[in-house]
Protein backbone atom coordinates (compact mmCIF):
# COMPACT_ATOMS: atom_id res chain seq x y z
CA UNK A 1 0.00 0.00 0.00
CA UNK A 2 1.38 3.42 -0.94
CA UNK A 3 0.72 6.67 0.97
CA UNK A 4 -1.77 7.66 -1.75
CA UNK A 5 -3.69 4.39 -1.27
CA UNK A 6 -4.14 4.89 2.48
CA UNK A 7 -7.68 5.76 3.50
CA UNK A 8 -8.23 9.33 4.73
CA UNK A 9 -9.74 8.16 8.02
CA UNK A 10 -9.61 4.76 9.74
CA UNK A 11 -11.35 2.88 12.52
CA UNK A 12 -9.73 0.32 14.84
CA UNK A 13 -9.11 -2.96 13.02
CA UNK A 14 -8.80 -1.50 9.51
CA UNK A 15 -5.99 -2.96 7.39
CA UNK A 16 -3.11 -0.54 6.72
CA UNK A 17 -0.41 -2.67 5.08
CA UNK A 18 1.85 -5.69 5.21
CA UNK A 19 4.49 -6.03 7.92
CA UNK A 20 6.91 -6.99 5.13
CA UNK A 21 6.65 -3.46 3.69
CA UNK A 22 6.23 -1.32 6.82
CA UNK A 23 6.85 -1.33 10.55
CA UNK A 24 3.89 -0.73 12.89
CA UNK A 25 4.04 2.72 14.50
CA UNK A 26 1.98 4.65 17.04
CA UNK A 27 -1.73 3.90 16.78
CA UNK A 28 -1.24 0.56 15.00
CA UNK A 29 -0.61 -3.10 15.77
CA UNK A 30 0.65 -6.11 13.86
CA UNK A 31 -1.22 -9.43 13.66
CA UNK A 32 -0.06 -12.35 11.55
CA UNK A 33 2.09 -10.21 9.26
CA UNK A 34 -0.55 -7.52 8.68
CA UNK A 35 -0.70 -4.02 10.21
CA UNK A 36 -4.02 -2.70 11.50
CA UNK A 37 -5.24 0.59 13.02
CA UNK A 38 -5.69 0.47 16.79
CA UNK A 39 -7.33 3.92 17.13
CA UNK A 40 -9.75 6.15 15.24
CA UNK A 41 -7.79 8.67 13.21
CA UNK A 42 -5.74 9.63 10.19
CA UNK A 43 -3.14 7.15 8.88
CA UNK A 44 0.27 8.20 7.56
CA UNK A 45 3.46 6.55 6.36
CA UNK A 46 6.86 7.89 7.44
CA UNK A 47 9.14 7.31 4.44
CA UNK A 48 12.31 7.78 6.51
CA UNK A 49 11.86 4.71 8.70
CA UNK A 50 9.06 2.98 6.73
CA UNK A 51 6.58 3.04 9.62
CA UNK A 52 2.84 3.34 9.29
CA UNK A 53 1.06 5.17 12.12
CA UNK A 54 -2.38 6.55 12.96
CA UNK A 55 -2.73 10.01 14.49
CA UNK A 56 -5.66 9.67 16.87
CA UNK A 57 -8.61 11.95 16.14
CA UNK A 58 -9.29 12.56 19.83
CA UNK A 59 -5.99 11.70 21.48
CA UNK A 60 -5.29 12.22 25.16
CA UNK A 61 -3.21 15.43 25.35
CA UNK A 62 0.39 15.03 26.39
CA UNK A 63 3.07 17.60 27.10
CA UNK A 64 5.83 18.16 24.57
CA UNK A 65 8.73 20.58 24.47
CA UNK A 66 7.60 23.93 23.08
CA UNK A 67 3.89 23.47 23.92
CA UNK A 68 1.96 26.44 25.28
CA UNK A 69 -0.02 25.54 28.39
CA UNK A 70 -2.15 27.13 31.10
CA UNK A 71 -0.95 26.57 34.67
CA UNK A 72 -2.10 27.67 38.13
CA UNK A 73 0.51 28.96 40.60
CA UNK A 74 0.20 26.85 43.77
CA UNK A 75 3.29 27.90 45.72
CA UNK A 76 6.09 30.45 45.42
CA UNK A 77 9.50 29.60 46.81
CA UNK A 78 12.69 31.65 46.75
CA UNK A 79 13.95 30.31 43.43
CA UNK A 80 10.85 28.81 41.77
CA UNK A 81 7.10 28.91 41.39
CA UNK A 82 5.37 25.54 41.68
CA UNK A 83 2.38 25.22 39.35
CA UNK A 84 -0.32 22.75 38.37
CA UNK A 85 -0.51 22.28 34.59
CA UNK A 86 -4.20 22.73 33.73
CA UNK A 87 -4.55 22.46 29.96
CA UNK A 88 -3.03 22.92 26.56
CA UNK A 89 -3.39 26.50 25.33
CA UNK A 90 -4.14 25.32 21.80
CA UNK A 91 -6.80 22.69 22.45
CA UNK A 92 -7.96 23.81 25.92
CA UNK A 93 -8.19 20.12 26.88
CA UNK A 94 -7.05 19.16 30.35
CA UNK A 95 -3.74 17.36 30.79
CA UNK A 96 -4.39 13.98 32.48
CA UNK A 97 -3.24 13.84 36.08
CA UNK A 98 -2.75 17.62 36.25
CA UNK A 99 1.06 17.34 36.42
CA UNK A 100 3.14 19.66 38.53
CA UNK A 101 5.46 22.08 36.76
CA UNK A 102 7.98 24.66 37.90
CA UNK A 103 9.04 28.10 36.68
CA UNK A 104 12.60 28.81 37.85
CA UNK A 105 13.32 32.43 38.78
CA UNK A 106 15.71 32.72 35.80
CA UNK A 107 12.89 31.66 33.42
CA UNK A 108 10.17 33.97 34.78
CA UNK A 109 11.15 37.10 32.84
CA UNK A 110 13.65 38.14 30.21
CA UNK A 111 16.51 39.66 32.22
CA UNK A 112 17.16 39.76 35.95
CA UNK A 113 14.41 38.94 38.45
CA UNK A 114 15.10 39.71 42.09
CA UNK A 115 12.01 37.99 43.52
CA UNK A 116 9.23 35.82 42.13
CA UNK A 117 6.80 37.62 44.45
CA UNK A 118 6.82 40.58 42.02
CA UNK A 119 6.14 38.29 39.03
CA UNK A 120 3.39 35.93 40.25
CA UNK A 121 1.07 35.28 43.19
CA UNK A 122 -0.54 32.07 44.43
CA UNK A 123 -3.71 31.42 42.42
CA UNK A 124 -2.56 33.25 39.26
CA UNK A 125 -3.24 31.53 35.93
CA UNK A 126 -0.20 31.57 33.66
CA UNK A 127 0.28 31.13 29.95
CA UNK A 128 3.63 29.31 29.86
CA UNK A 129 5.85 27.40 27.45
CA UNK A 130 7.09 23.88 28.20
CA UNK A 131 10.90 23.76 28.27
CA UNK A 132 11.13 20.14 29.42
CA UNK A 133 8.18 17.72 29.64
CA UNK A 134 9.96 14.82 31.37
CA UNK A 135 11.00 13.65 33.95
CA UNK A 136 9.82 16.87 35.63
CA UNK A 137 7.89 19.62 33.84
CA UNK A 138 9.94 22.82 33.49
CA UNK A 139 8.17 25.97 32.28
CA UNK A 140 9.09 29.47 31.15
CA UNK A 141 7.21 32.76 31.03
CA UNK A 142 10.21 34.82 29.83
CA UNK A 143 8.78 35.81 26.43
CA UNK A 144 6.64 38.95 26.33
CA UNK A 145 3.63 36.94 25.11
CA UNK A 146 3.82 34.66 28.18
CA UNK A 147 2.94 35.35 31.80
CA UNK A 148 -0.11 35.95 33.98
CA UNK A 149 -3.46 35.88 32.14
CA UNK A 150 -5.74 35.88 35.19
CA UNK A 151 -5.00 37.25 38.67
CA UNK A 152 -6.93 37.86 41.87
CA UNK A 153 -6.47 40.61 44.42
CA UNK A 154 -4.37 39.46 47.38
CA UNK A 155 -6.61 41.51 49.72
CA UNK A 156 -10.24 40.78 48.67
CA UNK A 157 -9.78 38.08 45.95
CA UNK A 158 -11.66 39.97 43.22
CA UNK A 159 -10.37 39.58 39.64
CA UNK A 160 -7.77 42.24 38.92
CA UNK A 161 -7.94 44.58 35.92
CA UNK A 162 -5.12 46.35 34.08
CA UNK A 163 -4.43 49.88 35.22
CA UNK A 164 -1.36 51.29 33.48
CA UNK A 165 1.75 49.34 34.50
CA UNK A 166 -0.02 47.71 37.45
CA UNK A 167 -3.15 45.68 38.09
CA UNK A 168 -5.96 47.35 40.01
CA UNK A 169 -8.68 45.70 42.05
CA UNK A 170 -12.11 47.07 41.03
CA UNK A 171 -13.55 46.19 44.45
CA UNK A 172 -11.01 47.51 46.99
CA UNK A 173 -8.67 49.63 44.80
CA UNK A 174 -5.53 47.64 45.77
CA UNK A 175 -2.64 47.89 43.23
CA UNK A 176 -0.43 44.89 42.41
CA UNK A 177 2.37 44.04 39.95
CA UNK A 178 2.67 40.88 37.86
CA UNK A 179 4.59 39.61 34.83
CA UNK A 180 1.67 39.87 32.40
CA UNK A 181 1.28 38.07 29.08
CA UNK A 182 1.17 40.66 26.29
CA UNK A 183 0.48 40.64 22.58
CA UNK A 184 -1.54 38.41 20.27
CA UNK A 185 -0.87 35.16 22.21
CA UNK A 186 -2.29 36.65 25.42
CA UNK A 187 -6.01 36.08 26.03
CA UNK A 188 -8.18 39.14 26.51
CA UNK A 189 -8.79 38.29 30.19
CA UNK A 190 -6.36 40.98 31.47
CA UNK A 191 -6.22 43.21 28.40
Amino acid sequence: MTPEELPKFVLPGEYLGAAEEYLPGRGTYEHMGRIYASVVGTPAIDPRDKTVRVEAANAVPELNEGDLIYARVDEIKTAMAICTVLSSATSHRGIPGEPEGTVHISKARDGYTESLNTEFAVGDILLAKVLQPRPSVKLTTAAATLGVVSARCQVCHALLRPGGKELVCPRCGHHERRKLAQGPAAPARLS
